[in-house]
């Protein structure tokens, strides 16, 4: 069944405030659409956790670096509205620039400390879009529950924290990566890659989980490292930002997984950014 599409934000309040009289629990799935079987995933867990779900689209100009990457992102609202007829979401929100950043508008959110690392050196100001933009989100749709995939780790970990920070009562679920037949981990992004950089793309993930495997049975970090990023530039891949072992609660750098620690990748291949994780545990 199509779900109804809110553009404005009275519309939004004026459907979410009979569910939160009735004391329905609310969930919300963020998304800049495009929406691909990752996404879908995590409409599928909030609808097996909340009473009402919302699925939120929006192209947050925020948190692109570059104008052509901007312009470049898939948009495909009537597409994406066809995937979530099955599962029966109560509204789909899909507002435009000046709604979500009326004339005026000068205020963001900034997470300091782990927007530091990974994708946040790379790319300067992305995670203070990020914040900014759910923070919005939240409070816009009066949600008890969010749902975000662990592909993005860094910033479910930011979006946690901002939660956190900041007092809004919600609860961030991380949700498993979901990945093709080949392993490379499901993303929008993944359309633009050409036939041939598509058939290379997953060597990311292979690489990973070979470092991990190597990394559990006494290796030493460093260079495995070397070996991988190596190994990836030969298989075709232009720019390797960095193949890091983190900690996963505060992302702090690690050399050997003595807690809970997650391998991260960001490289470029045929012009697309690709990001990758995986958890390195026994």
């Amino acid at each position: 069944m199509p779900a109804p599409i809110l553009r404005q934000l009275d519309m939004l309040r004026d459907t979410t405030l009979p569910w939160r009289l009735a004391g329905e629990t609310i969930g919300v799935v963020p998304t800049m659409g495009a929406l691909h079987d990752g996404h879908l995933s995590l409409v599928e867990a909030a609808k097996a956790a909340c009473d009402r779900v919302i699925v939120t689209i929006f192209v947050n100009p925020m948190q692109f670096n570059t104008p052509e990457d901007l312009e470049n992102y898939p948009r495909t609202e009537h597409d994406d509205a066809r995937k979530l007829e099955r599962f029966d979401v109560d509204a789909l929100y899909v507002p435009d620039g000046p709604q979500m950043y009326p004339d005026g508008f000068s205020s963001k959110v900034t997470v300091s400390g782990l927007t530091d690392v990974l994708c946040g050196a790379h790319r300067p100001g992305h995670f203070d879009g990020v914040a900014t933009v759910v923070a919005k989100l939240f409070l816009q749709t009066s949600a008890s529950d969010a749902f975000f995939g662990e592909k993005d780790f860094q910033q479910l970990q930011i979006v946690r924290r901002m939660a956190r920070d900041l007092d809004i009562p919600i609860t961030v679920h991380g949700c498993p990566t979901i990945r093709e037949i080949d392993g490379l981990a499901m993303s929008s992004r993944n359309l633009l890659l050409s036939d041939r950089a598509r058939v290379t793309a997953p060597r990311l993930h292979e690489e990973m989980e070979t470092l991990a495997a190597a990394l559990l049975a006494g290796e030493a970090f460093a260079p495995l490292q070397a070996a991988a990023i190596r190994r990836l530039e030969l298989a075709g891949f232009t720019k390797v930002e960095y193949l890091e072992m983190r900690a996963n609660d505060d992302l702090s750098l690690l050399d050997t997984p003595t807690r809970p620690a997650r391998l991260l990748a960001a490289a470029w291949l045929a012009g697309v950014r690709l990001i990758d994780n995986i958890a390195v545990e026994a």
